[in-house]
């Protein structure tokens, strides 16, 4: 990969498309985690302002640690960038609360990990609406397009996609040429919506790299029946998650009327 043009690549399409759609600069969701600090640097290196916001809810102390890190850097580095910590918690505590309860744990945990989602993604576009920023989405390509790894209408509601193009391996390549921190470089990816310490691998059933395996060998035409022992398991993981989840990668479907029909 061409890195430096790719990155040079991304910060015009990213400040061509906020011109354009005659927006002032753009909005993050900062993580802790190599997508949004990518995204978040590629939004600064526009010159167009950039709002930076942490929005924990029951947060890992570790997650909290990188993504103020990561922030502190950036606003060291470009002047466009501000930030704010908008705690959710007890948005999330009340809301809860104001929902039946169900004994159903397995979904119960879902449903509110979700949640959780879908609540940074309101306070993402209140302070979208509030200053006429877009909002960057975080999400790569083996999460977009692979395994739909992501809340729909939560980290998948957003209004552009600069890293959706690259696979994870491609982000953390990218992220060392912008000089992404360390901690974070080096940290397991994990999307931090349970309250506990399980990575992305850890729900998913395969690292990254295996899934952009699983995804390369899906585009060469491979089908299960080309492999066997562990390749054969991820192949299997990467096709189940990518069947399942193709409700959050197509269009929303619309329900058309026989022209007949409205006469």
């Amino acid at each position: 990969m061409q890195i430096e043009k790719v990155a040079d690549h991304i910060i015009n399409w990213l400040k061509d498309y906020a011109t354009r759609a005659n927006m002032n600069g753009f909005v993050v969701g900062v993580s802790g985690g190599i997508d949004s600090a990518v995204t978040s640097t590629l939004c600064a290196k526009t010159g167009m302002p950039t709002l930076c916001l942490e929005m924990p809810i029951h947060q890992g102390k570790n997650q909290v640690t990188r993504a103020r890190k990561h922030i502190k850097e950036l606003k060291h580095n470009f002047a466009n960038v501000s930030d704010l910590e908008i705690n959710l918690t007890p948005v999330f505590e009340q809301f809860k609360d104001a929902m039946p309860q169900s004994r159903e744990t397995s979904t119960l945990d879902l449903s509110l990990a979700n949640s959780r989602a879908r609540l940074r993604m309101t306070t993402l576009y209140y302070f979208a609406g509030l200053h006429k920023y877009l909002v960057a989405g975080t999400g790569n390509k083996v999460e977009d397009f692979g395994v739909g790894f992501y809340t729909k209408y939560g980290d998948g509601g957003v209004d552009l996609s600069p890293i959706a193009d690259l696979v994870k391996s491609e982000v953390y390549e990218l992220g060392k040429y912008l000089n992404i921190i360390e901690d974070i470089m080096v940290a397991p990816p994990t999307d931090g919506l349970f309250g506990d310490s399980r990575s992305d691998e850890d729900q998913l059933g395969a690292s990254y790299d295996e899934l952009e395996w699983a995804m390369k060998s899906i585009e060469e035409g491979k089908t299960s029946l080309d492999f066997d022992g562990r390749q054969k398991e991820v192949f299997d993981i990467y096709s189940r998650l990518n069947r399942a989840n193709q409700h959050k990668m197509k269009p929303i479907p619309v329900c058309e009327i026989p022209v007949h029909l409205k006469k």
